[in-house]
């Protein structure tokens, strides 16, 4: 495969789905991905990681490389750790980063990831929860990704999700810069 890498499988992510089972009105707090991203409309999101507004000065959003944690990240240390852990190991600076639903039978539309802050980074899925793996296209590849996997995949190329199992996918999706 040259769109998707294997990074880590069997991660204990007990804890992390701990913490996001301790308030199911976490996903309704947060919508402007699913209002303002048509082809995220079907998905629902908890920023854990966003850009810096302040930074934005005349540049679009997606040409923004400042990010910070959260006001709600506070609610997910866990999380957290696991964003930081991950960047110190592997050297690399924090992006942006989410927990992202998608209920049974939705779908996130085909698309690229465009603007120059995601043409220098590389983004990360952790499989949370999925009850028969999380089906992936890049490009001409699919793939069904497992609970308890770490992938990384092209975001620079066209790529899209279909839930089509019977409960909810859960992922944590996250970008790193590499130092």
């Amino acid at each position: 495969m040259k769109n998707f890498k294997l990074i880590a499988s069997d991660i204990d992510t007990q804890a992390i789905l701990d913490e996001l089972d301790r308030d199911p009105e976490i996903w309704n707090k947060s919508t402007g991905r699913q209002d303002k991203i048509p082809v995220q409309k079907e998905s629902r999101s908890i920023p854990i990681r966003g850009l810096v507004k302040s930074k934005i000065n005349g540049r679009k959003r997606r040409d923004v490389h400042e990010s910070r944690f959260t006001t709600t990240s506070k609610e997910f240390p866990v999380i957290v750790d696991f964003i930081k852990k991950f960047a110190e190991e592997h050297n690399a600076e924090m992006g942006r980063a989410k927990v992202v639903n998608l209920k049974a039978g939705c779908k996130v539309y085909p698309h690229i990831d465009r603007g120059d802050y995601y043409k220098k980074r590389d983004r990360y899925h952790l499989v949370l929860r999925s009850n028969d793996g999380s089906f992936l296209t890049c490009e001409d590849e699919e793939l069904r990704m497992k609970e308890g996997e770490l992938w990384w995949f092209d975001n620079n190329k066209a790529h899209g999700a279909h839930n089509d199992s019977d409960g909810d996918r859960i992922h944590l999706i996250f970008d790193m810069l590499a130092k």
